[in-house]
């Protein structure tokens, strides 16, 4: 028999108030200021849809007194992240951009800076997927994965550390794709795995400064661009995984939230993932 074919459903594990989203702050981010790139979210069925993990980690940076930059390519996005923040009683402030083109770049991480008097983290949380396998994997569609995926990271840690406080903490968002195939979009898992290497070099090249980086690796997670893969892909939901379901956003918000708070002081260069155990099994 297959591996991996009729073995029994896990059982479900349980989600908290954490998992939710419903947990009050704490003040694990008191003073920080913090851009979160990629604070938006993609809008499948704004009746239905569940936070992402750019929202959840911009609502839950602000609730833990961070102050928050919220940028994204869709500014309309952004507002609304700002709006939800601003009427729970955080403070932050949107911005728009492209992290692939320098120039805006550039703009992006000066803005934040200015409006927030200074930067003490920066959150990556950005990425696209195209061509299915390598037979639909045209040059172009490659190219364009990487300049978003791996490419604009750079442009942001290239453009950012020079403004950073000592003692910060940059955070980049993959995915569990970078250490298993799943995807079946290689530029993605391509990307997502060079990324790896990109977070070693800024950990290193940062650690002069005292400024922390590391890398959150999220599973199945359910959110609106997650449920928009699904109706490509049926079975996605159906998946049988580790802890019965997929994620919350807000689960990988807390662990960025550790990773950007001083409970990490010591951690640097590390990729964490949060998908219930599934980067262990085949």
């Amino acid at each position: 028999m297959a591996e991996g074919k009729n073995k029994p459903p896990y059982a479900s594990l349980p989600i908290g108030e954490e998992a939710a989203g419903k947990a009050p702050g704490r003040g694990r981010l008191t003073g920080k200021r913090i851009l979160i790139v990629g604070g938006g979210q993609r809008t499948v069925d704004a009746e239905t849809d569940p936070v992402g993990n750019g929202r959840a980690m911009s609502l839950l940076f602000a609730r833990e007194e961070a102050q928050v930059a919220v940028a994204d390519i869709d500014t309309a996005s952004a507002n609304t992240t700002v709006d939800q923040i601003t009427s729970e009683g955080g403070t932050a402030n949107a911005l728009t951009g492209d992290i692939s083109d320098p120039n805006q770049v550039t703009a992006m991480v000066t803005q934040a800076s200015g409006a927030m008097g200074g930067l003490d983290g920066i959150v990556l949380n950005v990425g696209i997927g195209a061509g299915m396998g390598l037979e639909g994997s045209t040059p172009d569609l490659w190219d364009k994965v990487l300049n978003v995926n791996l490419r604009g990271p750079m442009l942001i840690c290239r453009a950012a550390l020079p403004l950073m406080e000592e003692g910060g903490a940059i955070l980049f968002i993959s995915s569990v794709a970078s250490i298993k195939p799943g995807s079946r979009m290689p530029s993605y898992d391509a990307s997502k795995a060079a990324l790896a290497g990109l977070m070693r070099h800024v950990a290193l090249e940062a650690e002069r400064k005292a400024i922390r980086a590391n890398i959150v690796a999220p599973g199945l997670i359910d959110t609106p661009l997650g449920r928009l893969s699904t109706q490509g892909r049926p079975g996605r939901a159906r998946t049988n995984i580790p802890g019965g379901r997929q994620g919350t956003g807000w689960e990988v918000a807390y662990a960025a939230l550790f990773l950007m708070s001083g409970e990490a002081s010591y951690i640097n260069g590390q990729v964490l993932a949060v998908d219930a155990g599934l980067s262990t099994i085949r």
